[in-house]
């Protein structure tokens, strides 16, 4: 077993739940947060009679990574430590597992399903740990699942329900929540400590040491101007305007600049008017505009022949059925030709993507060594950064060996491909990644010389008409107030910790009291919310064609994720396409086909075929796929909870009896 030792900042910030006590950590980013909290679970374990640690993560790979790297390194020989994620058998019976044993590292929702699952083997209750570490914890709000754990928490706490886990939080920041004033702030500080019934600590005797071990990393602000003439950009928005006049946009819509994020906000909306008002027109011209204007935003951060791949890709995939679609497809078709063309012309590129190069091969032409991570917004644009330096014949010269690293789930990458690529880049087999958001909280990266933030100093690629200059102006005062904010989130945590302990302890079991009655009252809204209808009253139509083909009272719910039509009807409006590969097996279902709307050139994607136990097959739907017919008018939803009808759970052996009465009675 490793030798644990700490810094000075490290013991002296887990003092207080050395003694006990619920805290929240707060170190940087490098500062050791993780190995401090070994530091404390080593010592509950030696000293608590039957103690059970679990350690709560809120990313899929952080299990391996904390595990292997933190709890089963420094306490493995001596304790029975268990990672647990979605893929491990574990899971299936979580409840057994912890009382074997001594210290488990999962995701959060796993401990919440076991919480909310009746199963002997399944079920945990917070009283069967006595020590829960919740990492990044300041996302313990909203309807997050970390809320969702620490709300029953509280309650137990204050029905005294007990006994109770003690609690320990880790976070680099508990941020200001978007609040701009030292007192709001606070506020929020405030709320974290209550959502976790914590107080936060920081180090106060040693911050010259933590300076040294975590320096603050020199920042450099590099403005490109925009292109002096942007044919390729000006044609699109000339196609745009093409769409505005065949749609005859409604009076009262007024549609912001094309190539902006709020162009992109209000031709959503317009397309959900669209639907709710059953004009298809309306609908497609608006989802169509947006791939367009998505087109725009590439072209402004990307190479011009990534946004022409954009538009291409997305019309290589759509049929037309009626008027609007052949308008549409003919209108790109006819330009398409004209379009490629404008895309390689060299004297037009991105101004932007010659100084990313110039960037790239200051750090590698100099330092043979170097190691980077180049973030970016979208996964759309890791994958067009990484096929440009792949075929980039100077940035190859360079030594440039790249690699993507994006998001776990929903076709990105598996964890398992996260880990090899983590680990190709610690052992040099790699010396670029290029990522998303997702390497930035948490994921464990090896140290790196450089990190280039390539068009994230806003929240937006481009607004409104501003020129090239003006806008990188907004984008470097927004990097400016970040940097303020960090600031501010400082004082709000100093204001909170020089508060004594009852005032503090006053103002949580406010804010936690306040937060209880509002939960309250949201479930009782939402409960309403979802019987404001019957279900037979509301029909499914088809999102793209606007045609109906099932009533709410068709849809049930299996083991509380899966929304499935167990009309036996339903076969006959949809069509089957290839076989649904998932990275991950599942106890009592396996995946199988595509299935799309059947009603002639449609095929707008519905979901997937589920075959549940190895008997029934039925078609598993994506409520983004579908309008809702209502007797107040037509409507459409992000997710299946918000549907405004009660949706029955699925009973297998129910639905048997009903649609296989000939195999049942042959017993």
């Amino acid at each position: 077993m490793a030798e644990l030792n700490l810094h000075a900042y490290q013991e002296e910030v887990a003092q207080r739940a050395l003694q006990g006590e619920n805290i929240i950590i707060w170190l940087p980013t490098g500062g050791g947060k993780t190995r401090a909290a070994v530091y404390v679970a080593q010592r509950h374990l030696e000293t608590k009679p039957r103690a059970k640690v679990v350690v709560l993560v809120n990313m899929v790979h952080l299990v391996e990574q904390h595990c292997s790297k933190e709890f089963d390194l420094f306490l493995g020989k001596q304790y029975k430590v268990l990672p647990v994620t979605g893929d491990s058998d574990e899971k299936d019976f979580f409840g057994k597992v912890l009382r074997k044993t001594d210290l488990i590292v999962c995701t959060a929702q796993i401990l919440y399903n076991s919480m909310i699952n009746a199963e002997e083997d399944k079920h945990v209750e917070l009283s069967d740990i006595t020590l829960l570490i919740i990492d990044e914890c300041h996302h313990t709000h909203k309807d997050s699942v970390y809320s969702k754990i620490m709300s029953c928490y509280v309650e137990k706490k204050m029905k005294n329900q007990g006994p109770l886990p003690q609690i320990l939080g880790l976070t680099a920041s508990p941020g200001t929540g978007g609040k701009k004033t030292l007192e709001t702030a606070m506020e929020h500080v405030l709320t974290i400590c209550a959502n976790m019934d914590s107080a936060i600590v920081s180090t106060k005797n040693y911050l010259p040491e933590l300076k040294q071990k975590v320096p603050r990393p020199r920042k450099e602000f590099e403005i490109t101007e925009k292109r002096p003439v942007d044919p390729l950009g000006d044609h699109i928005k000339w196609m745009m305007l093409q769409i505005h006049e065949f749609m005859d946009l409604p009076r009262d819509v007024h549609l912001r600049e094309c190539g902006t994020q709020e162009y992109e906000q209000d031709v959503v909306e317009l397309e959900k008017r669209g639907v709710s008002e059953n004009n298809r027109v309306m609908a497609r011209c608006a989802l169509h505009l947006r791939q367009y204007n998505d087109a725009l935003l590439i072209n402004d951060t990307l190479r011009m022949i990534d946004a022409y791949n954009s538009l291409r890709d997305f019309y290589a995939n759509t049929t037309a059925m009626d008027g609007t679609d052949f308008f549409l497809v003919g209108l790109f078709e006819e330009n398409q030709v004209e379009l490629s063309r404008l895309a390689i012309d060299p004297s037009c590129e991105n101004p932007k993507m010659a100084k990313l190069e110039s960037t790239l091969l200051e750090q590698f032409g100099t330092k043979k060594d170097s190691k980077g991570i180049l973030f970016t917004k979208t996964r759309k644009s890791v994958h067009c950064l990484y096929e440009w330096i792949l075929g980039n014949a100077a940035l190859q010269g360079a030594g440039i060996n790249a690699a993507k690293l994006i998001g776990a789930g929903n076709g990105n990458m598996t964890q398992n491909e996260q880990g090899e690529t983590i680990r190709n880049f610690r052992n040099h087999f790699l010396n670029l990644l290029i990522a998303t958001s997702i390497a930035e909280e948490g994921l464990d990266i090896p140290e790196c010389n450089f990190v280039v933030r390539y068009g994230l100093l806003t929240n937006d690629i481009a607004q409104l008409q501003a020129s090239g200059r003006a806008r990188a102006g907004r984008e470097l005062r927004r990097e400016l107030l970040n940097e303020h904010l960090e600031e501010l989130t400082k004082k709000a945590v100093a204001k909170v910790q020089e508060m004594n302990d009852y005032d503090f302890r006053q103002k949580v079991s406010q804010v936690q009291r306040e937060a209880m009655i509002c939960r309250r009252l949201a479930e009782q809204k939402k409960d309403a919310r979802r019987h404001r209808f019957a279900a037979a009253n509301v029909q499914l139509k088809c999102r793209n064609c606007l045609k109906s083909v099932a009533f709410g009272s068709d849809i049930q719910l299996v083991e509380g994720a899966h929304y499935v039509n167990i009309n036996p009807e339903f076969k006959r409006e949809f069509k089957v396409g290839g076989a649904i590969v998932l990275p991950r097996q599942f106890e009592d279902w396996e995946p199988g086909r595509k299935i799309l709307c059947n009603n002639g050139n449609c095929n707008k994607d519905w979901g997937f075929e589920m075959k549940i136990k190895g008997v029934a097959v039925l078609a598993t739907l994506k409520i983004t796929s579908f309008a809702l017919d209502t007797p107040d008018g037509q409507i459409t939803v992000k997710k299946w909870k918000d549907a405004p009808f009660p949706v029955d759970d699925f009973d297998f052996i129910t639905y048997c009896e009903e649609h296989f009465p000939d195999i049942l009675d042959q017993d």
